[in-house]
């Protein structure tokens, strides 16, 4: 009881992206110039489709929630590294630490359960264009919705609990810039065997929504190259390629960060956590307003009505 008393009142060191002083001004710099563009980009997404009457189909639906979970994702870490920086501290409490994991995990699995939402979306647009909108009502969408959000907080619960019953008793510094649980398990004194098969477990399930995807883009395929016209053929590819180079960001990002030796933590890894982190959020709305002529004209017409007005 004393040691998990001792472990709820204390400080964990975040020490950054690289751990060396001068490189954390230069990705305190790129953080300062990333975040803002992360959370105008994804709210003028969500803002054009709510606008445009021509968006209100499944499709925009769930691009819309992605930006949200989007913006919830990078407010998790980046806030709080900020403002460390400012404020000369790199500290943060077992408490807000343990959140912030919570956090991360539970957006995490929920940005790709909406993506594998978006590729069946897509599937049925191509296989099964005659019952799209019956497989894709409004009902079945928000099911889609909120069935994202319960298994990725269920994914998050039970590593969340687990981490707050370890204890950490001598080494309290996070070898990061956010408390992610792979690092915080390399600091506990505890033994963390069963913490690590519930890691591989959580990767099993975080692997589901992969696999819909590759099966949602099978069948997109197969039904492609029955489709004699060439015209209809690069129409199908240029409806899919957004969301194929969201999820192939999203995936070689998350693969790079948690597919390691659990010892392991180099530059290389660095760079890998601030593309999953950062990057990949601020990219998502810039891929699909350039890829998609109704999500210009949309953005368009907003920046029309705000000038206006």
């Amino acid at each position: 009881m004393g040691k998990d008393n001792q472990s709820s009142n204390m400080d964990f060191i975040l020490l950054g992206v690289s751990g060396r002083q001068d490189q954390e001004d230069f990705f305190f710099i790129l953080f300062l110039f990333i975040y803002p563009i992360t959370l105008i980009g994804n709210l003028l997404i969500i803002l054009a489709i709510r606008s445009d009457i021509h968006l209100h189909n499944p499709m925009y639906f769930l691009l819309a929630n992605l930006s949200l979970v989007d913006i919830f994702f990078s407010s998790v870490t980046l806030p709080k590294m900020l403002a460390n920086h400012l404020l000369g501290t790199k500290a943060i409490s077992f408490g807000g630490c343990l959140t912030q994991m919570c956090f991360m995990l539970a957006l995490g699995n929920t940005d790709s359960y909406i993506l594998a939402a978006m590729a069946y979306d897509r599937a049925v647009a191509i296989s099964r264009p005659l019952h799209y909108t019956t497989i894709m009502s409004p009902r079945s969408c928000i099911l889609l919705v909120v069935g994202s959000w319960v298994v990725g907080n269920a994914n998050a619960f039970p590593h969340t609990l687990l981490t707050g019953g370890l204890s950490f008793c001598g080494n309290q510094r996070v070898a990061n810039f956010y408390c992610d649980i792979a690092s915080l398990l390399k600091l506990s004194c505890s033994d963390i065997h069963f913490n690590v098969k519930m890691m591989h477990l959580g990767a099993g399930v975080f692997s589901v929504p992969l696999l819909c995807i590759v099966i949602s883009y099978v069948r997109v395929f197969f039904t492609v190259l029955r489709v004699p016209s060439t015209k209809s053929v690069l129409k199908a590819f240029s409806t899919c390629g957004s969301h194929l180079t969201v999820v192939s960001l999203y995936y070689g990002t998350v693969m790079g960060m948690y597919f390691r030796p659990l010892t392991s933590y180099s530059l290389k890894d660095a760079v890998i956590t601030v593309m999953y982190i950062a990057v990949t959020p601020m990219l998502n709305p810039f891929i699909y307003s350039l890829r998609s002529r109704d999500m210009k004209a949309a953005l368009g017409k907003l920046f029309s009505k705000r000038v206006s007005s």
